[in-house]
């Protein structure tokens, strides 16, 4: 069985554990990854079970795969800064990234 995603893919969000901020660009209903990356990263053992999430990171230049129990919602509306932000999102629009009409980003 599979969980429902908390989040969604646009959505701003920040890591608990690392204080972080990102976007969502991916959601996996369950850990998409390798038996060999889950032992090797994800220390704390996180549900296999549970949705994982692709997110570009704030600030950064990399993206990360991390599960849901370790992220929250960021809601202070302030835009991320990555530099593949345009090949996933167009729009900037209420808080939430997107493509269609709307402010343009940054």
């Amino acid at each position: 069985m599979t969980a429902a995603t908390r989040f969604s893919v646009g959505e701003l969000v920040h890591h608990r554990k690392f204080g972080y901020r990102g976007v969502i660009v991916g959601v996996d209903p369950v850990f998409a990854g390798s038996d060999e990356w889950y032992e090797a990263v994800a220390r704390s053992r996180p549900p296999r079970d549970q949705p994982w999430y692709h997110v570009l990171v704030d600030g950064d230049t990399h993206s990360t795969y991390v599960a849901e129990r370790h992220l929250e919602a960021d809601t202070s509306g302030v835009q991320i800064e990555h530099p593949d932000l345009g090949r996933y999102f167009d729009r900037f629009v209420n808080g939430r990234y997107g493509r269609g009409t709307g402010s343009r980003i940054h």
